[in-house]
């Protein structure tokens, strides 16, 4: 796995907040195994996150890019639209099975809006903004990650790990 960490929030962007959660992000990753080959803060922008996602997408050495935050019901939360924007073909399950399982833990998966989806060869995943989010989002998906990726390299079903 090539993976590309994107941060989106405001206060992040405008140096105002640190960012705990994309740097719990790509702590999570090099323990799942995956080399990170960049990490960018981004405001919560529609234009400037699609026109980078598209960027990211359509390098031919990253196939993983993970988003965080921008996901709820606030205004300016427009993650999900601006990769919906971009995508090629949407995952469904991954951001379904993510929203069931974290709803275990508390009523506010509800309001997570997060979208998965595949452009150029490169899988797209939401996740919220806060640390425990993205602990608990990841680790539904970790398991999966290498198979999704190896059929998105051509591999056959039967040999995508």
């Amino acid at each position: 796995m090539h993976a590309i960490v994107i941060t989106v929030s405001d206060r992040c962007a405008r140096g105002e907040q640190e960012d705990v959660s994309g740097a719990e992000l790509v702590k999570l990753l090099k323990e799942a195994g995956a080399s990170i080959v960049a990490t960018e803060i981004l405001s919560d922008d529609l234009a400037p996150l699609a026109k980078k996602l598209c960027a990211y997408a359509d390098r031919a050495d990253v196939n993983l890019i993970i988003t965080t935050g921008g996901t709820g019901l606030a205004p300016r939360d427009n993650t999900p639209e601006a990769t919906r924007a971009v995508i090629q073909k949407e995952a469904p399950g991954l951001a379904e099975a993510m929203r069931m399982e974290t709803l275990h833990k508390t009523p506010l998966a509800m309001v997570s809006r997060g979208v998965c989806g595949v452009r150029s060869g490169t899988l797209i995943i939401n996740l919220p903004g806060s640390p425990k989010a993205v602990r608990e989002s990841f680790a539904v998906i970790k398991p999966v990650l290498p198979h999704a990726i190896g059929l998105l390299t051509g591999l056959p079903h039967t040999e995508a790990e």
